[in-house]
């Protein structure tokens, strides 16, 4: 046992790749090195070329002085800056609601229970509804009409009442997110849960969920990133988050500078965002072909 293992060591270290071999590698390496030329050199003609046509076009000082006034821009930064954290705090407290509501909204129909065939009836009315229906609509009506009622009790905060449209609307988004993961799961699934014992609403919680929700982590990931940018629409009913802020600062003086700034500030959120999704999304690829599944 000793000899062979010392025999496979020794061969082991002195393995070489053939020369067919190192010809393959280096032809691999010839070819990536193109690539990388063709790709950086269209890259520099095409952007190098949009740049030049839109410096040199005859506007271009007097949009640089409107939108690209770097003073002005660092002198707005902090108040657009408060503004964000408003969207932020927004993005937070409605995530967390939307995940709850619409993962009700896709147990109610997914559910195949007859009691609970109104619940069924009206979460499917409530999905086609706030689908079809313009969040900013939305925005307008909640944020106008609630108060509007008179009903004591309810808060006429604007912050709430948009926040409140913004769950409504991506709730019932989510919840077809939430619906196609669970129906993707192969009904072999459910009938291996309830062979064990389980009941069905069992086989639901510790079965199919937590494999549907894996498999829509992507596609939640991609709302997370929308809903960040749609909170800014709430700014119609008057909060002060960093749009209405940039609105503000604009209007002071007429230079659209404050909005490249909040423009920026919400890039510099939603590309980290975007790289994680793109990350989560090939790792589910990769898993669901390792598992020879489409």
């Amino acid at each position: 046992m000793t000899h062979s293992s010392n025999d496979n060591k020794n061969s082991n270290e002195s393995w070489y790749p053939s020369e067919l071999e190192l010809q393959r590698q280096k032809v691999r390496s010839q070819q990536s090195r193109k690539r990388i030329a063709i790709a950086t050199s269209s890259s520099v003609l095409v952007l190098g070329g949009l740049v030049l046509f839109i410096i040199s076009s005859p506007g271009w000082e007097l949009f640089k002085q409107t939108y690209f006034d770097i003073e002005y821009g660092i002198e707005v930064l902090p108040i657009v800056a408060k503004g964000i954290t408003t969207n932020i705090r927004l993005t937070i407290i409605a995530s967390i609601l939307i995940t709850i509501l619409a993962l009700l909204l896709a147990l109610a129909r997914t559910s195949k229970a007859a009691a609970l065939t109104p619940f069924r009836i009206l979460a499917t009315v409530y999905v086609d509804i706030f689908r079809g229906v313009p969040l900013l609509l939305v925005i307008l009506l909640v944020g106008f009409g609630v108060p509007a009622l008179g009903i004591r009790g309810l808060t006429g905060n604007v912050l709430v009442l948009g926040t409140l449209a913004v769950v409504l609307t991506y709730s019932a988004y989510v919840a077809e997110v939430f619906r196609s993961g669970i129906l993707s799961i192969h009904p072999s699934q459910r009938a291996a849960a309830r062979s064990l014992g389980l009941t069905q609403a069992q086989a639901m919680r510790y079965v199919i969920l937590p494999q549907a929700i894996r498999r829509v982590i992507p596609p939640l990931l991609n709302d997370l990133v929308a809903l960040i940018k749609d909170t800014g629409l709430v700014s119609i009913l008057g909060v002060i988050d960093a749009v209405r802020a940039a609105q503000i600062q604009t209007s002071k003086t007429f230079n659209y500078t404050p909005y490249i700034v909040a423009a920026i500030l919400f890039l510099m959120i939603t590309i980290p965002l975007t790289r994680i999704t793109d990350r989560a999304l090939q790792k589910s690829i990769a898993q669901q072909n390792s598992q020879g599944t489409t």
